[in-house]
C-alpha cells in the first residue's frame, strides 16, 4: 500500500495588532482625538455665532446736527416766516439698542469697553419684538417734535392751541370729537391751555351734560352737548369723582407759519430739547452756538420742562467723537455725566427750555453756565 500525500489545509492568517499601534485598517488614537476636537470646535463656532443671547447691547449711536442737513434735507426747516442764518452745530445724540446679539457678539462687545450688555426684557416687554419697539420708539419721538415746537414757540411768545391727542374708546367723546381736533370751550371755560381742560371739569359729575365747542381741521367751530361719564368705567385705576370725558389734550403751536423736522431713522424723546433749541436759534436773530459743537440730550414737554433720559455715557461718546466740546445734560442726569464725562468736555446742566438758551449765550458771551 502506497503511502499518499496528506494534504494540509493551511487556515487564513490573522495578524493581530497591539492597542495604540498603527493600524491599516483604522484611525489612530491621534486622529480620533483631531476629529472630535474639530467636531466641538465647530460646534462651539456655531453656537457662538448663531445662537442669540437673552441680552442687548447698547452704545453710542449717531449725532446729527439739527442746524445743518442730512441726506441733503436741512433738519429743522421753517416756511413762511422770517429765519436768521445760524453759526456753529448743534448736535443732538441717540443710543443704538441692538436686540440681534449672538455670544460671540456679546463677548466681542464686552470686551472693546465701548459698549454695555442689558437684559433684553428691560428693554422689551414679553412678547415685543425689535419691530414693536422701533414703532414705539416712532411714536415717542414724533411726540417730542411736537412738544418742542410748541416749547420753543411758547418761549417765543407765539400763541398755542389745545388739540385732542387721544380719545378713549367707548368714552363720551368717542365718535364726537376726532384725534387733532381743536377745543375752544369746554363746560363754558376757554381752553387755552392742557390745564385748562382738566379745570373745566372740575366740580362736574358723572352722568352731567356739558357743552363742548370743538373745530374739527379747517370746518366751522361746532357745539354739542355731551354726558359725561364715570371715570372708573374706563380705567378701573382711575377714582376721580369729577365727570369723565375720555380726551387725552396736547399742546401745540397755533401759528401761520410751518415747522417741519426731517430726520428718519431716529426713535424715543430724548431729541426734544436739542430740536427746541434748534427752532428758537432759527427764529431768533444771532447764533447761540457763536461757531462752537455743543451737543446735548433731554426730553422735553410743551412747558419747556427738561426731563431726564437713558444712555448719557454712550452719548457723550459720540458726542466727543463728533467735536462736541460742551454737552446739554438734564439736571437729574448730571451725576451720571459727571461719572463718564469724557476728557476736556464741559457739561452744563439745564432744568428748561429757557434755562439751556440762557445756558448758550452764557458760553457765547464767555460767561460760566451753570455745571454739572
Amino acid at each position: 500500500m502506497s503511502d499518499s500525500p496528506r494534504a494540509q489545509v493551511e487556515a487564513p492568517r490573522t495578524i493581530g495588532y497591539e492597542p495604540g499601534t498603527d493600524s491599516p485598517r483604522g484611525m489612530t488614537r491621534r486622529g480620533w482625538t483631531m476629529v472630535t476636537s474639530f467636531v466641538i470646535v465647530a460646534a462651539l463656532a456655531l453656537i457662538g455665532g448663531f445662537v442669540k443671547v437673552p441680552y442687548v447691547s447698547i452704545g453710542p449711536g449717531p449725532t446729527y446736527n439739527t442746524l445743518g442737513s442730512v441726506n441733503g434735507q436741512v433738519v429743522v426747516e421753517v416756511n413762511g416766516t422770517k429765519t436768521y442764518a445760524t453759526s456753529g452745530q448743534l448736535r443732538m445724540t441717540t443710543v443704538s439698542i441692538n436686540d440681534d446679539v449672538t455670544l460671540f457678539d456679546a463677548l466681542g462687545k464686552w470686551v472693546s469697553g465701548r459698549y454695555a450688555l442689558a437684559p433684553r426684557d428691560e428693554y422689551f416687554r414679553p412678547g415685543q419684538t425689535q419691530e414693536d419697539l422701533e414703532r414705539e420708539n416712532t411714536k415717542m419721538f414724533q411726540d417730542s417734535q411736537s412738544a418742542a415746537e410748541t416749547a420753543a414757540l411758547r418761549l417765543l411768545d407765539k400763541p398755542v392751541k389745545v388739540i385732542a391727542q387721544e380719545i378713549t374708546r367707548g368714552a363720551p367723546a368717542d365718535n364726537v370729537i376726532q384725534p387733532g381736533d381743536r377745543l375752544w370751550e369746554v363746560n363754558g371755560q376757554p381752553i387755552n391751555t392742557q390745564e385748562s381742560l382738566r379745570n373745566a371739569l372740575k366740580g362736574t359729575t358723572p352722568g352731567q351734560t356739558v357743552k363742548i365747542t370743538f373745530q374739527h381741521e379747517d370746518e366751522p367751530k361746532k357745539t354739542v352737548d355731551i354726558k359725561l361719564g364715570k371715570a372708573s368705567d374706563f380705567d378701573k385705576g382711575d377714582t376721580r369723582a369729577e365727570g369723565y370725558l375720555g380726551v387725552t389734550s396736547a399742546e401745540r403751536a397755533a401759528v401761520d407759519f410751518e415747522i417741519n423736522i426731517h430726520l428718519e431713522d431716529v426713535g424715543g424723546p430724548s431729541a426734544g430739547l436739542i430740536f427746541a433749541l434748534a427752532i428758537v436759534d432759527t427764529l431768533t436773530p444771532g447764533a447761540m452756538e457763536d461757531g462752537r459743537t455743543v451737543a446735548g440730550t433731554g426730553a422735553i414737554d410743551a412747558q419747556g420742562n427738561v426731563q431726564s433720559i437713558g444712555g448719557i455715557p454712550f452719548k457723550l461718546i459720540a458726542a466727543k467723537e463728533d467735536g462736541a466740546t460742551a454737552f446739554l445734560v438734564p439736571a437729574d442726569n448730571c451725576a451720571e455725566a459727571k461719572s463718564n464725562a469724557p476728557d476736556d468736555m464741559e457739561l452744563v446742566k439745564v432744568e428748561t427750555l429757557a434755562g439751556a438758551v440762557d445756558a448758550l449765550k452764557d458760553l457765547d458771551a464767555g460767561r460760566t453756565p451753570p455745571h454739572c
